[in-house]
């Protein structure tokens, strides 16, 4: 890795605490924090910009006893911090850690033990956490970390990791709301709650304890040994939504650095799902891969059994009769050495059944076969016990240079930093369950934010792979189809960032005709040196600028109606001409069953790209540099696209 370190301001000063408030801004200003413990109960109001967004809100957490009453403010230790520092990839390639920071040591009537509340203010949000110091053995039951809102607060709902959102009040809210938790506050304000550092806890979710009144619901209990530190409590605030996405860097911040000593085998990249599970259909995948620029291919349940079977040995291929009746049609060594010799990787998917049972001897065996990296199929992600597991897998993964993929429920809060090897996750409503374009312009603000999202990427929408009449091996009926346009899915390998990034999803290789369009996604990155959101509306439309050296990419989407949506080019580099590749939908007129418009325009920084978007569609684009002057190019003057 890069050095991260580039300077630090880090000063404590530990003060005797008289005052019964204390109030702490953020780097620039915006934020201010206040912390009151009056009548022995601790809690917390927040403004950001001049303007109330948390009224006073109880913080406390019962570990063994009750620590949200009785309580008194001993002493604060305050530092400082400023630095930089570089991922192995990411959303933008130099991260900015800049915060301040208490630590608040707390004493409760009749205990001899002590918690420590730790406060950040970043000019990205505010973060705490509880910490014990001490010895003891500890059983959390219960957070009661609350979120006091203003009347007339909404929230942007959803049940579950891959569920629909629904812009629901707070009251009567139909169960719990997964995180991160995207709020709408009266007078134009974004709020998003979020968490980070879950790596040895419970899942914990959102509930209403009173109307506008948002609280934490813990999955179950805790158990450990202090010194333990609970997980990063997150609150970010935005003038616009985008902004929020764009300052989502604060969750890998909060996360220690990366662990893993040499990082030059972890390489992000797009992916292909081989669906045929057969030598043939693989090595023909594989040569698609290298055509269009894919650097992996996943093999996908089946492989080895049936995979919610704990029988199932992932040691050995074996393939599941309902994917591919001929059991001897797989020799994956072969197809492993054959993609090696043309630069393509494999991964393989294991689900969870097997990983826990097998996952010490599996390992060093796929390192010997030269595989990838792994998905995690099928995982449990609630209880403390699978949480530790999980993250404990992915530390071991990285031992033998494997990469990984998980899948089902799991969200990220920043784990990816510490073990980077851990390229992406699904916890997202995909196109396996064919979405609206309203959903997919949701996803941006909510989801993602979080941070890296398996969307898996389709494209050919009216062949999904080896259909029968019944539908296909993973039970896609044949009436089922993407909801969005051709042009919508190219642009969501810009809008949506994964580092392993699944595009083709329910294709195989003879769907393609060479649609001109699929240079777009053959030139595209999974990682970024830069990322801007230039416009969006939550659920309505969003535009995302992402750059790698000197090229950008951008993605637009419309949700399910038709938008006029110009996006200005001043992210472009001032007095310097680029050639911008455009992809659109088209009318009857375009001779492929696609129907994808590809255009060719000089633009430059004061240029604007007058998108007319059909309902559920989208525009992508990919700007170079021009260093030699193409006269075969026009420049572009207001065209409609």
């Amino acid at each position: 890795m890069k050095k991260q370190l580039l300077y630090v301001l880090l000063s404590t000063l530990c003060l005797s605490v008289q005052a019964k408030e204390l109030k702490m801004e953020s780097p620039d200003g915006k934020y201010l924090f206040s912390l009151n413990d009056d009548g022995g109960r601790l809690s917390y109001s927040l403004n950001w910009n001049g303007q109330k967004v948390v009224n006073p809100s109880l913080l406390g957490i019962r570990a063994n006893e009750d620590w949200h009453e009785g309580l008194s403010i001993e002493e604060v230790s305050s530092s400082e911090r400023d630095t930089v520092w570089h991922p192995v990839y990411g959303e933008r390639s130099t991260v900015k850690d800049k915060y301040r920071m208490w630590s608040v040591t707390l004493t409760r009537a009749g205990s001899r033990g002590k918690l420590v509340l730790d406060v950040r203010a970043y000019d990205e949000g505010i973060a705490f956490r509880y910490r014990f110091p001490g010895g003891q053995y500890l059983k959390i039951t219960d957070e009661y970390t609350e979120y006091s809102m203003p009347e007339g607060t909404r929230a942007y709902f959803t049940a579950r990791a891959q569920t629909p959102y629904q812009y629901l009040p707070l009251e009567n809210w139909p169960g719990e709301s997964d995180r991160p938790l995207l709020l709408t506050v009266p007078g134009g304000l974004y709020v998003c709650l979020a968490e980070a550092g879950v790596v040895d806890y419970v899942r914990t979710k959102f509930r209403l304890s009173e109307k506008n009144t948002i609280a934490s619901a813990m999955y179950g209990p805790v158990e450990d040994i202090a010194p333990y530190s609970t997980p990063w409590r997150v609150i970010m605030c935005a003038g616009k939504p985008g902004e929020i996405l764009e300052h989502n860097d604060i969750l890998l911040n909060l996360n220690p650095p990366c662990r893993i000593k040499d990082t030059s085998w972890i390489k992000p990249g797009k992916a292909m799902r081989e669906v045929t599970l057969s030598t043939e259909g693989a090595k023909s995948t594989i040569d698609f891969a290298v055509k269009h620029n894919i650097q992996y291919i996943l093999f996908d349940s089946g492989w080895y059994g049936f995979e919610n079977d704990k029988a199932s040995d992932a040691t050995r291929v074996h393939i599941d009769p309902r994917r591919n009746p001929n059991p001897d049609a797989l020799n994956l060594k072969e197809v492993i050495a054959y993609g090696k010799e043309r630069g393509v990787g494999v991964f393989l998917y294991v689900n969870q059944r097997a990983l826990q049972q097998q996952l010490d001897e599996i390992l060093p065996l796929y390192k010997s076969w030269g595989v990838a990296g792994i998905k995690f199929g099928f995982v449990q992600v609630g209880s403390q016990v699978w949480t530790r597991w999980m993250h404990e897998a992915v530390r071991k993964c990285a031992e033998y240079n494997l990469m990984v993929d998980i899948h089902d429920e799991y969200r990220p809060t920043g784990f990816s930093r510490t073990y980077p090897n851990l390229l992406t996750q699904e916890g997202i409503r995909g196109n396996e369950e064919f979405p609206d374009a309203t959903h997919n312009a949701t996803l941006p603000f909510t989801r993602f934010v979080a941070g890296a999202g398996d969307y898996t990427i389709c494209y050919y929408r009216q062949d999904f792979g080896r259909l029968n009449k019944e539908g296909d091996a993973y039970g896609v009926p044949r009436s089922k189809s993407i909801q969005t346009t051709p042009a919508h899915q190219l642009a969501l390998a810009a809008v949506y960032y994964s580092p392993l990034q699944l595009l083709y999803w329910y294709d195989k290789p003879s769907d393609s005709r060479d649609e001109p369009e699929l240079k777009f996604f053959d030139d595209v990155y999974t990682a970024w040196d830069d990322t801007k959101v230039l416009q969006g509306e939550v659920g309505q439309f969003v535009t995302v600028a992402r750059r790698k050296g000197d090229e950008w990419f951008v993605g637009s989407l419309t949700n399910n109606d038709s938008r006029h949506l110009p996006v200005e080019l001043s992210f472009l580099s001032d007095d310097r001409n680029y050639i911008a590749e455009i992809y659109v939908d088209g009318d009857k007129s375009v001779p492929t069953r696609t129907k994808v418009r590809v255009l060719k325009y000089r633009v430059n920084s004061k240029s604007v790209l007058d998108f007319h978007l059909r309902a559920s569609g989208g525009a992508a684009v990919r700007f170079v540099l021009e260093t030699v002057k193409d006269k075969s190019v026009k420049n572009y003057k207001n065209q409609r696209l």
